[in-house]
């Protein structure tokens, strides 16, 4: 059975862009938060989909190297690694908070009605309080 790949095809993505090489991305694949940064070696680990230790700053540091949003990249490694999709299904994240919802793949908004009920009623709630 194919498993998803969505965090290889974020470096996959990346190294198919004009000139770019696995050398090059990796200069780019630094945490801006711990100042680590990836090898290219580790890099090739990850477009191949092979197994590695994802954590929070090689996350930050992938999303670095691809110019992509990290909340984007964790939710690629979390599917890829964990088999969850998660993502806002229900359209209920604004400025002011994000609304993540981890579930299974092919799931559809109107799949999840607890969580519809549950997230109305936190949002009525908070702006009632003023939260």
């Amino acid at each position: 059975m194919w498993e998803s790949t969505p965090f290889a095809d974020l470096v996959r993505d990346a190294l198919g862009q004009n000139g770019m090489t696995l050398r090059r991305l990796a200069e780019a694949a630094v945490d801006p938060q711990t100042k680590q940064s990836l090898g290219h070696n580790q890099l090739w680990k990850i477009g191949q989909g092979q197994p590695v230790k994802v954590l929070p700053w090689i996350v930050r540091a992938v999303a670095a190297a691809t110019g992509k949003d990290v909340r984007e990249v964790q939710l690629a490694a979390a599917e890829q690694y964990v088999g969850l999709t998660a993502g806002d299904p229900l359209g209920m994240g604004g400025e002011s908070a994000a609304v993540v919802v981890a579930h299974v793949p092919g799931i559809r908004p109107a799949d999840l009605p607890k969580v519809q009920e549950l997230l109305r009623n936190w949002a009525a709630d908070a702006s009632r309080t003023g939260n």
